[in-house]
């Protein structure tokens, strides 16, 4: 039997999907789901804690998209075959995307977000930080069979990640990908 956090959850996952990021309130939840507002707040504490538990359902269906991608003998193909898992889900899921990589980003997800450059980790919640790794664990595996040059495994991830990102990016926005 599902809890009713869980079914918060969904319906605010439901409403992202639908209507945007901009629709998640506690007001549109409860309507949504025939209950009172009390219910976000007696679960979540807040909807900075709704916003945590929507961007954690976004990003764990994030992760299993990437995680779906076996390792082959050959890393560069694997890449490829990385990005077009990463590509998939954005377009199959653009709201989720958004959420978990847009610029109009809620607050208590924008606070988990860290400088990759620096942290060497996009995010400082190991669990957030799962599907870059594994870019990270290919460039290495690229770097080590001599296919890349080693200008640093975490430096050319952050590069990979930014080309890939800012293409898909650019095909959500209409800019490519229309003719197939």
């Amino acid at each position: 039997m599902r809890t009713q956090r869980e079914e918060l959850v969904d319906a605010a996952v439901e409403l992202l999907e639908r209507d945007g990021v901009q629709a998640l309130s506690a007001r549109n939840l409860a309507t949504k789901l025939g209950t009172s507002t009390m219910a976000v707040y007696t679960h979540f504490g807040s909807m900075a804690g709704l916003m945590d538990a929507v961007g954690n359902a976004a990003l764990s269906r994030f992760t299993e998209s990437l995680a779906h991608v076996p390792p082959t003998d050959d890393p560069v193909a694997d890449f490829l075959v990385m990005g077009l898992a990463y590509r998939r889900f954005a377009l199959s899921n653009p709201q989720r995307y958004q959420l978990i990589f847009g610029t109009e980003t809620p607050q208590p997800i924008l606070e988990v977000r860290a400088d990759v450059t620096v942290s060497g980790s996009p995010t400082d919640r190991p669990e957030w930080a799962v599907s870059f790794e594994g870019l990270h664990a290919v460039v290495r595996r690229m770097i080590a069979a001599g296919r890349i040059r080693d200008e640093g495994s975490l430096a050319t991830a952050a590069r990979l990640w930014t080309l890939c990102h800012g293409a898909v990016t650019l095909e959500m926005a209409g800019f490519f990908g229309n003719e197939g």
